[in-house]
């Protein structure tokens, strides 16, 4: 076993007493290391004078201290075949250590470093906030109302007329908000919103009327709720935001409820504390007594607005009884003045999208044919109903319906192949939809369209998308191209059942899982093998193998990485077109590196120096591009900042510990040149 008499001290900022035995220990595990691996170097024969990084020796060794206590009995296994006795000392200078043991601390730190969302919250954690809540909260009922926002909600009937809420979500740097509605629909709803604004800068809970879309008709402090006095708080703890706030009420709260957040660095703020427009939103039915989720409501500003909750239809006479805004409903009879071409009375009747008045009667009118009819408020645009394979909008075909005038002219029915999500891409009487010929019908009858159709197939796909157009737009000849919808839903549907639940974004596991690899390859593995080959040539061959399986490990989590963002740009429905560039440019110098090591040029032939040239550069230019990408990417991913600033502080570590390795090497030229 290889021992040490003596070490010499070369600070680097900390000092200790060795007197106390744990340290010591730690001291002796950290020379130990820098022994073996002097002595795999050859730089020794049993023992050494070793430099040591870090430690300051404040007080001299202990005098009673044994030389057996120096032994490494605690590495010995690990790092050593067999035990040599130090009869004598030769004492060797070995070059400072430093640039070895921070880059191997540094790989195995970040390496495991987890990169992900702050610790969330659910509803199998026990409620442990540091400011006092005015209630008890020991019997609190918990739901988790938005499974792609990680909107928790917890609540109680405190009283006989009070109820208490706590609404819990992880922070976004926007407000989040909740809204008792009497249908669903966002008009004529009182909200609680409460915001803190990022760095202590202040913060605010309010209730609001929402008596219409615009701005200027979301009231502050009015509404229809009777808030308890001095019930009302909003703290951001652990990364989380956490609203309180309580209800007096002689009947339960309403049980339709609206789920917001708002956009990215907006806030409400005085005098006028004007609410801007939500990023996105979903609306769930509660019953408070069970505590179970009913029916859910998505929107299409995100594309995700899900929840796994479900609503029941009846099966024949569909008598729901939720009315939609423009008066027709699952409980009124269907009583149209133009013909259909197929039993009516035995329809399926489903509320499909509440917040817009959407609602689907289907059934099978004989085998292999269903029969379809969409009725919604007439938006005075198109309105849509999709078949997706995945439940994106990419890959679907719709049937999109249109009346242009009042008096029924102007109007239109046809399919669409929706390939991508340029308007280009959405293509007119194309798509996968084998449609009954002169079974397609659309009306509108009292302020509602009405769109018939048939299909012929086993069974419909269960995954189906819903939209509306934009105001005053239509498709027109001779392109008959589509705009942009103004609002999508998508849902799962059981045909069998006529049970639905809003569709979970498909996407959403995956984006994660895309955005982590491609960090943890490019932003990190890649970083850190350049790193070792710039700083390290005296470590030769060392440097190179560890260059070599460290970047080789990045390129291929990159390729997976890769692979799976191209995956995940058939289920987005944003423009990713640079993000993607980037992508494959990054990916192609990247195979290029690779190439480039297998047609490695011997050290003393007259290319070399300029393949070191190419090589260099190009890593150089690949590094750029990914951090690059890595910032963008989770922009475009609105993973908030999060993301952001775990990826910052790595990098920030990584170009630090470069930082003072380039400072060393330009010493060490220095005194080389002296």
């Amino acid at each position: 076993m290889l021992a040490c008499q003596k070490l010499n001290h070369w600070s680097m900022a900390m000092k200790m007493d060795l007197k106390d035995r744990n340290w010591l220990l730690l001291f002796e595990a950290i020379a130990c290391c820098f022994l073996y691996l002097a002595n795999e170097q050859g730089h020794m024969n049993k023992c050494v004078n070793v430099v040591v990084p870090f430690i300051y020796l404040e007080t001299e060794l202990d005098s009673s201290l044994e030389l057996e206590d120096l032994l490494c009995p605690h590495l010995n296994t690990f790092f050593f075949q067999s035990k040599t006795t130090a009869t004598s000392i030769t004492e060797k200078q070995m070059k400072p250590s430093l640039p070895l043991l921070l880059v191997t601390t540094t790989f195995l730190g970040l390496f495991f470093l987890p990169i992900s969302e702050p610790k969330s919250d659910s509803c199998n954690i026990n409620l442990n906030l540091r400011v006092p809540i005015p209630f008890d909260i020991t019997n609190l009922h918990c739901l988790s109302v938005w499974d792609s926002q990680s909107f928790i909600l917890r609540y109680v009937q405190t009283s006989r007329n009070t109820w208490s809420f706590i609404l819990s979500t992880p922070y976004t740097n926007s407000y989040i908000a909740m809204g008792f509605s009497t249908n669903g629909g966002m008009v004529g709803s009182s909200a609680i919103v409460g915001w803190v604004i990022s760095g202590g800068k202040g913060g605010g809970i309010k209730q609001y009327y929402l008596g219409g879309y615009a701005p200027n008709q979301v009231v502050p402090n009015k509404g229809n709720l009777n808030v308890v006095a001095n019930s009302t708080f909003i703290t951001l703890e652990s990364n989380h935001l956490y609203m309180v706030f309580q209800l007096q009420t002689t009947t339960q709260p309403l049980s339709w409820i609206i789920f917001a957040t708002g956009s990215i660095g907006l806030f409400p703020q005085a005098p006028s504390f004007a609410l801007t427009k939500h990023l996105d939103k979903i609306s769930q039915r509660i019953d408070y007594s069970k505590a179970k989720l009913g029916s859910s409501q998505g929107d299409s500003t995100s594309n995700s607005s899900s929840s796994s909750s479900s609503s029941q239809a009846n099966g024949n006479n569909g008598s729901n009884g939720s009315l939609s805004s423009q008066g027709d409903s699952c409980g009124s009879n269907l009583n149209l003045n133009a013909p259909l071409f197929f039993d009516t009375t035995k329809l399926i009747c489903i509320p499909v999208w509440n917040t817009q008045g959407f609602i689907l009667r289907y059934s099978e009118s004989s085998p292999n044919t269903w029969s379809f009819i969409l009725s919604a408020p007439n938006p005075n645009s198109y309105i849509a109903i999709g078949f997706s394979p995945n439940g994106g909008m990419v890959g679907a075909s719709a049937i999109v319906g249109w009346i242009s005038t009042n008096n029924g002219a102007g109007g239109g029915m046809k399919q669409y192949y929706l390939a991508g999500t340029t308007p280009n891409m959405v293509v007119p009487d194309r798509g996968n939809l084998v449609i009954l010929t002169n079974s397609t019908l659309i009306t509108s009858q009292s302020s509602t369209l009405y769109m018939v159709f048939q299909l012929q197939t086993n069974q419909p796909l269960s995954r189906v998308i819903f939209a509306i157009g934009p105001s005053g737009t239509f498709p027109s000849s001779p392109s008959f191209a589509l705009s942009m919808h103004q609002d999508k839903f998508s849902m799962t549907l059981d045909y069998s059942t006529g049970s639905s639940s809003s569709s979970e974004n498909p996407s959403m596991n995956l984006k994660k899982s895309h955005g982590l690899l491609n960090i943890v390859a490019w932003g990190i593995l890649v970083i850190m093998g350049a790193i070792v080959a710039r700083y390290f040539k005296e470590w030769d061959p060392f440097w190179f193998y560890f260059h070599a399986s460290v970047q080789s490990l990045g390129f291929i989590i990159g390729i997976i990485g890769v692979i799976s963002g191209l995956v995940l740009n058939n289920q987005l429905q944003v423009d990713v077109s640079l993000h993607k560039a980037l992508g494959i440019i990054i990916l192609v110098l990247a195979c290029l590196q690779m190439m480039a090591l297998l047609a490695r040029p011997n050290k003393a032939s007259k290319m070399r120096k300029y393949w070191n040239l190419y090589h260099h550069n190009t890593g150089r230019v690949l590094i750029i591009l990914a951090i690059a990408n890595i910032f963008y990417g989770i922009h475009l991913g609105r993973e908030g900042n999060a993301w952001k600033v775990g990826y910052g502080i790595v990098l920030a570590i990584l170009l630090f510990i470069g930082f003072l390795f380039e400072i060393n090497m330009w010493s060490s030229l220095e005194e080389d040149d002296d």
